[in-house]
């Protein structure tokens, strides 16, 4: 038996769906336990590609079941859409393989108007949010007045919740952001309509996770986004309105910390993020746009260009004692094939003095200069590696040194985006 999460230790986009993909495979059981629709994974199998924001990558199994723990938000209209593009292309989704958390809140039309005209009103100052509502549904879940997954089973309760929460927002809307009020007996008549649909789906995840632990199931925590955009933290407030440290299995999915018996983090082979933000590694010249478009940088969810640079294991580093990481898969290796040199950073310098760990003031933050290890390139491409020996000596001694300063071994190298373009070098599951 093994308990395994699996989380990203940069700032998101960092393969976390084909490795839990891959995982998914030996595993009994696959859950996310925070964020919303503001996450995208995308799966390669053959010749179909699938976008989920929702649903967990296990999906695409035979046999697994599929959970969203309570820590989610979920837009019901979104959870739908993928569950009808599943359907199409010939996947059997049903109670039997997907469940909601009756705990999990629900994210309203209001809470993406209030989240759009937020970021507009603010003009150069936004944060970069996708505009999906997720901080605003947060916000609702922290002031003890959002709306719950078991509360649309409700029609009474959704009414008296609703009405209160529409006035306000309604207030908002107008008086603050010059926008139309809502209507809220179509919103309503719309998410009664969801409550039925989700019925079949809803169920108590941690409950069901304390069978699974106690009858010695495979289960596999799927994180969204990445440790650097964790609320507490992150690079504040350049971050996500959830926890995605392994630590949030506990509140987000009701698991207990002494059930997980292995943390895997994934680390890009450079450093990408979206939107807003210092980013010390930046590579704001040719070099940059190069990696961004030989690495099809470019969000599953908003479609928005993510900004590039060297790899920074002062990040990944903090990441390590955030979650207590066991091992790190590797991706996007082939993408740095025929660069002539590669740097990694190893350290920050403020102010003359280094600094190993990540400053929390985001003014200290922009104004660090990185410490450069630079090592040769390869040319070689590696689409077609499937085994460590069989890597360029200078890819090996990239990885080589990657272990050396973090002190964690890796346990897989991802090479392309194919399942089978993996090279495992360690078993997780035996």
């Amino acid at each position: 038996m093994c308990n395994i999460v699996v989380l990203g230790t940069q700032w998101g986009d960092e393969g976390k769906g084909k490795i839990v993909d891959l995982l998914a495979e030996k595993a009994d059981y696959i859950v996310r336990y925070q964020g919303g629709n503001n996450a995208g994974h995308t799966l390669v199998v053959g010749e179909k590609k699938f976008i989920c924001h929702l649903i967990p990558s296990g999906i695409l199994y035979e046999g697994k079941r599929c959970l969203i723990g309570n820590g989610v938000v979920v837009d019901p209209s979104v959870l739908f859409e993928e569950l009808d593009k599943l359907t199409q292309a010939g996947l059997n989704v049903g109670a039997h393989s997907l469940g909601v958390c009756e705990k999990a809140h629900v994210i309203f039309p209001y809470h993406r108007l209030l989240d759009m005209a937020r970021e507009k009103k603010k003009g150069k100052k936004a944060l970069g949010t996708t505009g999906r509502g997720i901080g605003p549904c947060y916000e609702d879940k922290a002031a003890r007045k959002g709306i719950r997954i078991c509360d649309l089973l409700d029609p009474d309760i959704l009414k008296e919740k609703l009405s209160e929460n529409v006035e306000e927002k309604n207030f908002l809307l107008k008086n603050w952001y010059g926008l139309e009020p809502l209507e809220i007996w179509k919103m309503y008549e719309e998410y009664i309509g969801y409550g039925e649909r989700l019925r079949p789906f809803v169920t108590n995840v941690a409950w069901e996770l304390w069978e699974a632990r106690r009858l010695g199931k495979r289960i596999l925590f799927e994180g969204a986004q990445g440790t650097h955009l964790d609320i507490d933290h992150g690079t504040y407030p350049y971050v996500t309105s959830s926890n995605p440290v392994a630590g949030s299995i506990c509140a987000g999915a009701g698991f207990p910390p002494k059930g997980v018996e292995h943390v895997l983090g994934i680390v890009k082979a450079y450093t990408t993020r979206v939107g807003s933000g210092p980013f010390p590694t930046e590579l704001k010249d040719e070099l940059g746009v190069y990696i961004q478009q030989k690495g099809q940088e470019f969000g599953s969810t908003t479609g928005r260009p993510r900004r590039c640079g060297w790899l920074d294991l002062v990040l990944v580093k903090d990441a390590i004692r955030f979650s207590g990481i066991d091992s790190i898969a590797l991706t996007k290796l082939d993408v740095l094939s025929g660069l002539r040199e590669i740097k990694i950073c190893a350290e920050y310098k403020i102010k003359g003095a280094n600094v190993p760990y990540r400053p929390n003031n985001i003014r200290e933050l922009g104004e660090v200069e990185p410490i450069y290890i630079t090592l040769d390139g390869w040319d070689e491409s590696l689409k077609n590696v499937a085994s460590y020996d069989a890597l360029p000596q200078a890819a090996k001694r990239y990885l080589k040194i990657i272990e050396d300063i973090l002190e964690v071994p890796i346990s897989m190298v991802s090479v392309g985006a194919e399942r089978s373009q993996t090279i495992v070098l360690r078993e997780i599951y035996g």
